[in-house]
């Protein structure tokens, strides 16, 4: 089996590729573990993405990441996996109330790759190996940081967390046809700009910890 894991920056699983047992990144052929930099965002990501399906083939696509809460009650450096993910900033924002694609008319709201307006990952129930819990995404390209922004993406999606890379992952993966999983830790709330505040290196490490195990747990199954 082969698994590739990607992230957007090589911060977000250099721990974990640094401690992985050697077991499953050598020449076996049960289980064969790579690690990948897609980039930031969705333009680089859904590219690198891309490419990696067509050339490398793998098993399973694994992207780590972290990522922002609007759930305040959640606990910062929780991991969690993104069951669907939503297209956060493609649209308009017209008399202050904010239009998708699917508003718009642009776009069907359950044409492939779609279901009702969003991506989800039919491989969950399959892939959630360390039953984790399981959040709605959304994904843009520009940081929400603004209380109204806020407000607008929670009373017309209901997230949980936001990030700039898992919708790319959820589009691609869909399209091709590759089974992929989400795994995320939250470093911050969505709006709290104050850095000091945040738990990135807590969350880096819960992340590249449960990385680990799930690679152990999918090697006894494999």
């Amino acid at each position: 089996m082969r698994v590739v894991i990607t992230a957007a920056t090589v911060g977000e699983w250099m721990p974990a590729f640094l401690d992985i047992n050697t077991l499953y990144t050598g020449e076996g052929r049960r289980l064969k573990v790579s690690f990948h930099q897609s980039g930031v965002g969705m333009l680089a990501s859904a590219v690198a993405i891309t490419r990696l399906t067509i050339e490398e083939k793998p098993d399973l696509i694994i992207q780590a990441g972290i990522a922002g809460c609007f759930d305040n009650s959640t606990d910062l450096g929780k991991v969690v996996i993104v069951n669907e993910e939503i297209l956060g900033d493609t649209g308009v924002e017209e008399e202050g109330k904010w239009k998708d694609i699917f508003d718009l008319k642009l776009e069907k709201s359950s044409y492939p790759p779609y279901e009702r307006r969003r991506l989800p990952n039919p491989h969950l129930e399959k892939f959630n190996l360390l039953k984790l819990p399981v959040v709605t995404g959304v994904t843009v390209n520009e940081i929400t940081t603004s209380a109204e922004r806020t407000q607008q993406l929670i009373k017309k999606y209901n997230p949980t967390i936001e990030s700039m890379e898992g919708a790319a992952l959820h589009y691609v993966c869909r399209e091709m046809n590759m089974p992929f999983v989400q795994i995320r830790a939250i470093s911050n709330y969505i709006g709290e700009r104050d850095k000091e505040k945040w738990k990135m290196k807590e969350a880096i490490a819960n992340l590249n910890q449960s990385l680990l195990k799930y690679i152990d747990k999918l090697y006894k199954i494999s």
